[in-house]
This record gives structure tokens, sequence and C-alpha cells, in this order.
């Protein structure tokens, strides 16, 4: 059993999303005393966004990461992702991840009858933190709706969301938050 943990929250050790993915991971290691984890943290360790050089492979080292990347997420069963909301979206760390898993040929192919997922049977979990409260398809949001989209469109449609809503308003609501996420952590 394999494990990709992704972190992308510029907020370090105060970060709400690392310490719930963090607490996922940790009940799925209990439920799965094999599991191996890999673990990427895209703010200490940026990946470098897409560029026509990156896309066209004109950069060995890049194109070797890329590949590396593709490969970690192809290989793994159950992929925890991190995400902090910004301004409506994801960070631009995690954006640059998805940019460079999303190879045609590898993670999908476009057929007749339009694109087909390629990266198999996994879990995918969605563990997000939002400073406000927005809930399910609020207009707002571009962060779990585009995550949701990407597994998809790469073939994975077992996607859950652990949601920490209103961290930014208020000691309360960051507890009531946190609470529920924790719950549902529990319970995955």
């Amino acid at each position: 059993m394999k494990i990709l943990h992704i972190d992308s929250s510029i907020m370090g050790d105060a970060s709400i999303s690392r310490k719930l993915s963090q607490a996922l991971v940790q009940q799925l290691q209990t439920k799965h005393a094999d599991a191996q984890v890999d673990y990427l943290d895209l703010a200490a360790a940026p990946i470098p966004h897409l560029s026509a050089e990156i896309l066209m492979g004109q950069n060995v080292e890049q194109s070797e990461l890329g590949e590396q990347l593709v490969q970690q997420y192809l290989d793994a069963d159950i992929v925890v992702v991190g995400a902090a909301m910004y301004n409506f979206g994801l960070s631009s760390a995690l954006k640059a991840w998805i940019d460079r898993i999303s190879v045609a040929g590898r993670t999908f192919k476009y057929t007749e009858k339009g694109p087909v997922g390629l990266a198999g049977d996994k879990k995918a979990y969605i563990v997000s933190s939002r400073g406000g409260v927005y809930g399910e398809n609020s207009p707002f949001d571009f962060q779990e709706g585009l995550l949701k989209t990407v597994f998809g469109f790469t073939g994975v449609t077992d996607v859950s969301i652990i949601r920490a809503e209103g961290v930014n308003m208020g000691e309360e609501a960051k507890e009531k938050g946190m609470t529920e996420a924790l719950a549902q952590i529990q319970a995955a």
C-alpha cells in the first residue's frame, strides 16, 4: 500500500490543512500497517511552474522531475492532498504539481469519445482548510472543484473531501471547523 501525501500550505507549523492531512495519514497508517508514505511539501520544496521549455521537454532536469512526479502519482494507492484555500483557489505550488502530473498518454488520453483517465483505481482525499465558510457548490470555491476535476480527469473517481471551514473567523469557529474535520478523519 502506497500513500502519496502532499502538503501545499504556505503557513508552515501554523497550517490547519497540514495538521489535518497529517492526522489523516496517521489514521490511514493505523488501518494499513504496511503503508509506505511518500511525502511532498510543495511549499518547502516547490516544483517549478510549467513553462514552454518544460512542456516541450527541453529541460532534462525538469523532464526527469516531471517523470518522477507522474510515476509517484501513478504508483500511489491513496493520495492525500492538504489544500488551504487562498483567494478562492489553490496555492500556486499545488497548481504546479497538477500541471506536472496532467500528462497526455500517462495520466489521461484523448479518444474519439473524449478524455479517459489512466491513473488507475485509487482513493483520493482532499483535506481542505478555508478561512471563511463556503460549503459545497459555492460560487467562490475554485479549490475543491478544481482538485475533484483533476482527479476525475486522470481517472480517480473515489474522492473524499475533509473540510475545515471558518478557521479565520475567531477561535470558536476555528475550533468548530477543526473538530468537524477531525471527526471526518476518524471516520475515514
